[in-house]
């Protein structure tokens, strides 16, 4: 099987595929792991936004591979530009110290801006983008290496396990929680990396300090979280790729309401110890959660309503307005105009269902971002053979004539790859075969703060807050705030995720709910302390949703030929999932999709296992921090048939 291309749902079939004894050749003419799913250091985003600004000005030359084409085959071209990125704007709020002697991994250019655009063509200087690619290509049957730096020389690398067992579930603290049937062996010889770092002086960040520690940021360019009982968690563990990463509890979910950020209470405890809600409140809020958990064995108390959407609903349940707010925008977190009250009752179940399992708050983070999720597979993939070849671009799909079928493809050097099943993220498709597609678009945004949107005893939280819509039709903006323990940003600062369907540029889509949270951080600003965190640094883009499409919305490909989407503007990552599972039985109907891998110790002809396919001799050990400072979802010693 070849991949062109290196998502998360391609990475999960070729993980699949591989544990199941295929052959798996694994392209993408990115010089990075992920494709839109990846994370990025401060300078690799800078590096990412002048590739997107080069390539605009890109003019497709006459193909050479057409003269490879035989007389009994046809060539499907694929587009040698990626058009899932627009409306690319860049802004620099922090004070931008030039005298100062800037100097982070891959030299910076010292020219700052305030704005860029993706559409200009001085863009690259005015942004301070990298003058140089940093990341070389990599063919390898082996691990595939990081393309995003950890934060510390010494923290843990891609792949690094963590020896714990998800079988046993439990309750920590408000923070983080940690799963283990033993404690034993899960802080003996296990190097720690601490961050020894100083937050800067007097909460005055600049840009030169942003640049500095830029290789302290891990920066998604989708902002997604896993739910405890989700597709995702249950396939870590199942297949044992768990071992290869590490999650920190979401600590908050916060409510926007009357101006104000609250802290929505969501658990039991959390209800009864909440001072924002009166006695009848709790009540009330209880008494309708309880139903939520078991309303499909009363059907009677919402038949009814089934016409009606969920926001509706909720005003017939004798439900006072601060609790409707509190269940449709935060715990439910469906749409107030397009949701349906079953899709309302089924999305706070779910909630509800995923509370406690890992921690106070149904959601998981992935340490170092989202963008080592994709590589955790792609790991998997390498120790039972898969090959991967970074910057190495394919021009076209060559088809049988008489059989209709893919053969083959031909890649940049004209060479031709021979396989029986091929998969291509929708991206890599041309015009042409895309005519009558019609995509969605995501809005999203990435800014770097200096404070949470909420002020608390700990400067460690986790936040995910949902913005309602302003205006009719148009929809709300999620935000997740990430803090320095995620490994995703700087201490001193915060990275802040905004996300939500489009309806006009992601900038014009999302500054409003800026202005409304933040205040940028200029030169000019007055002494005084301000109430809103201060904006340092912003990004917007625009990217595109292809998650609806149907298969025969694309002209005349293949049967072999299957497609995979980018990113949708979920929250959760299930729609991946079921996709990957869909067209890995399309591939190998009858196998078990990403089967746990044996136990080496078991084996002891080597014949289970491709030779130098052995976990436990390549992955070291490894934790960035305390074994008690994040949660672990790990496959049950004994896996259930």
């Amino acid at each position: 099987m070849v991949c062109v291309f290196i998502g998360l749902p391609e990475s999960i079939i070729a993980a699949a595929c591989s544990r199941s004894g295929q052959k798996v050749l694994h392209v993408d003419s990115r010089s990075y792991y992920g494709g839109n799913w990846a994370s990025f250091s401060f300078s690799g985003l800078l590096s990412w936004i002048k590739e997107y600004q080069e390539s605009s000005g890109i003019v497709d030359e006459s193909p050479a591979w057409q003269e490879q084409i035989l007389e009994d085959e046809e060539a499907i071209a694929l587009s040698k530009m990626d058009k899932t990125i627009q409306h690319v704007e860049v802004f620099c709020y922090a004070s931008q110290d030039l005298q100062e002697d800037v100097e982070e991994a891959g030299a910076l250019q010292k020219n700052h801006a305030s704005a860029t655009s993706a559409n200009s063509t001085e863009a690259a200087d005015s942004a301070c983008l990298p003058t140089e690619d940093e990341s070389p290509s990599t063919t390898s049957s082996d691990v595939p290496a990081e393309q995003t730096p950890r934060s510390d020389p010494g923290s843990a690398p891609e792949g690094a396990e963590a020896e714990v067992s998800g079988e046993k579930e439990n309750l920590c603290d408000d923070k983080t929680c940690v799963l283990s049937t033993s404690e034993e062996g899960t802080s003996e010889n296990v190097p720690v990396a601490e961050d020894i770092t100083e937050p800067p002086k007097n909460n005055r960040i600049t840009y030169s300090q942003i640049v500095k520690e830029g290789r302290r940021f891990n920066i998604d360019l989708v902002s997604k979280l896993l739910y405890s009982r989700g597709l995702l968690i249950d396939l870590l563990i199942k297949s044992n790729v768990s071992r290869y990463a590490e999650f920190k509890n979401i600590t908050r979910i916060l409510a926007f309401r009357e101006g104000r950020v609250e802290q929505v209470p969501c658990s039991r405890a959390d209800v009864f110890n909440s001072k924002q809600l009166t006695m009848v409140e709790k009540r009330m809020l209880m008494k309708f959660l309880t139903f939520c958990m078991e309303y499909e064995e009363h059907p009677d108390e919402y038949k009814a309503y089934e016409e009606m959407t969920f926001s509706e609903y909720l005003k017939t349940q004798k439900l006072t307005p601060n609790l409707q707010h509190f269940v449709l925008h935060s715990i439910a977190m469906t749409s107030e105009t397009a949701s349906s009250t079953l899709d309302g009752l089924r999305a706070t179940k779910n909630f509800l269902h995923c509370l406690g399992r890992y921690g106070n708050t149904p959601f998981l983070f992935p340490l170092y971002g989202q963008g080592e999720l994709p590589q955790c597979f792609c790991r998997m993939c390498a120790v039972f053979g898969g090959i991967y070849c970074l910057r190495h671009s394919v021009q076209c799909l060559v088809v049988d004539k008489e059989s209709g079928k893919c053969k083959a493809i031909i890649d940049q050097f004209g060479q031709r790859i021979i396989a029986k099943h091929f998969l291509v993220e929708d991206s890599y498709f041309s015009e042409n075969t895309c005519s009558h597609v019609q995509y969605r678009q995501i809005s999203r945004a990435v800014l770097i703060t200096d404070r949470s949107v909420l002020q608390a005893d700990s400067d460690q939280q986790i936040s995910i807050l949902t913005v309602p819509p302003e205006e009719p039709g148009t929809s709300a903006v999620r935000v997740i705030e990430l803090c320095s323990s995620t490994m995703t940003c700087m201490k001193g600062t915060y990275l802040v995720h905004l996300t939500c369907a489009s309806s006009k540029t992601a900038r014009e889509d999302l500054e409003p709910v800026v202005e409304k949270l933040f205040t940028p951080h200029t030169e000019m600003e007055i002494e005084n302390e301000v109430e809103k965190p201060r904006l340092l640094w912003a990004l917007y883009f625009n990217m595109r949703d292809s998650s609806d499409v149907s298969r025969n919305s694309y002209h005349d490909l293949p049967s072999n030929v299957y497609i995979c989407s980018g990113p949708d503007c979920g929250l959760g990552n299930d729609n991946a999932v079921k996709q990957a599972e869909s067209l890995f039985q399309q591939i190998c109907p009858n196998e078990d999709f990403c089967p746990p891998p044996p136990n080496p110790e078991d084996i002891l002809d080597g014949d289970s296992l491709q030779p130098g396919a052995s976990e436990s001799g390549d992955i070291p050990e490894a934790s960035s921090e305390t074994p008690k400072e994040h949660a672990n979802p790990e496959k049950p010693e004994e896996p259930s048939e």
